[in-house]
């Protein structure tokens, strides 16, 4: 007679052979597995929320991301028109903008490194030197006579995103003549926030060269807008982790343990825009670029 298996030998016997059991054994092991992973997760997505909060308090009080963005010279104009109900002429304001025809650029950024616990943020200061030159405006395309337009009212305009950040008065030289900047600007056709100052325009003239300088706190990225019809950005700095960064990467780089030097050149005809329009037709933001100062993993020096 043969001798029946057991109960616990049927069961080994099915759960070696059985497919479903395989199954739901290696679906469970994966619903276990994912439990640390999740874990891990939320504690990945707490440190960086913690950091990125620990990044914006110290920008908040040293300075945020800067781009700076310019110059451009506003020079506003008249234009008239008649309404059905009246026959008096009448006169409405524009504004026509000008890009320099050559544009360029050299910086010397400090960075440094500020911490709130385990947390780090990158802050700099950066010397930069701007100068260039603009062509004399032109209206002839647009049809509009030197007697409609302002000159007397000419600007010059700096984006500065976050004004916080300015040391020292900035002071332009246009043509030799100097004028201090102020905060605002004439119009935000172009320019949503910065500085700006009047400018004297020669009948006579055929460029204005112009130079200033800009000493600016910010953190984690400098960024530039190429205005120019020809646009040279030079940045040197300490900084060991760079990251290049928007729509341009540098011509000319090199990163050692003294930091790093970035060369840019950008033409007109890399950017999307031209170098004078009237109104709010272009915004040149687009263009951006420049460098992000990265924490390296590896840094665990406190200071």
């Amino acid at each position: 007679m043969t001798e029946q298996p057991s109960f616990f030998e049927k069961l080994g016997t099915w759960i070696r052979n059985s497919i479903t059991f395989k199954i739901v054994s290696i679906a469970i092991l994966i619903l276990l597995l994912l439990i640390p992973t999740g874990m891990i997760a939320d504690l990945i997505w707490e440190r960086q929320s913690r950091q990125e909060s620990v990044v914006n308090e110290i920008s908040s009080s040293w300075g945020n991301e800067q781009t700076l963005t310019g110059p451009v010279l506003t020079i506003p104009y008249l234009t008239y028109y008649k309404t059905d109900d009246d026959e008096e002429l009448k006169s409405l304001r524009n504004n026509a903008f000008f890009l320099p025809n050559t544009l360029n650029i050299d910086g010397d950024v400090n960075p440094e490194l500020r911490y709130r616990g385990i947390f780090e943020a990158v802050v700099y200061s950066a010397i930069l030197n701007v100068s260039g030159e603009f062509n004399q405006p032109d209206f002839s395309d647009w049809n509009i006579g030197n007697k409609d337009i302002l000159w007397e009212e000419a600007t010059i305009s700096v984006g500065i995103p976050d004004m916080r950040g300015i040391n020292d008065k900035i002071e332009l030289d246009w043509e030799s003549v100097k004028s201090e900047f102020k905060p605002g600007v004439p119009t935000r056709d172009v320019i949503e926030k910065g500085i700006s100052t009047r400018v004297v325009m020669k009948d006579s003239a055929k460029k204005y060269a112009f130079n200033f300088n800009v000493n600016l706190n910010g953190s984690s990225s400098l960024n530039f807008t190429p205005l120019g019809a020809e646009t040279v950005v030079n940045l040197k700095s300490s900084w060991k982790n760079p990251s290049f960064s928007g729509q341009f990467l540098p011509d000319e780089r090199e990163i050692n343990e003294d930091g790093f030097t970035a060369t840019w050149k950008v033409l007109q005809l890399n950017r999307d825009f031209p170098q004078q329009w009237r109104g709010n037709s272009y915004k040149p933001y687009s263009s951006v670029f420049g460098v992000d100062l990265m924490v390296a993993l590896t840094n665990t020096k406190r200071t």
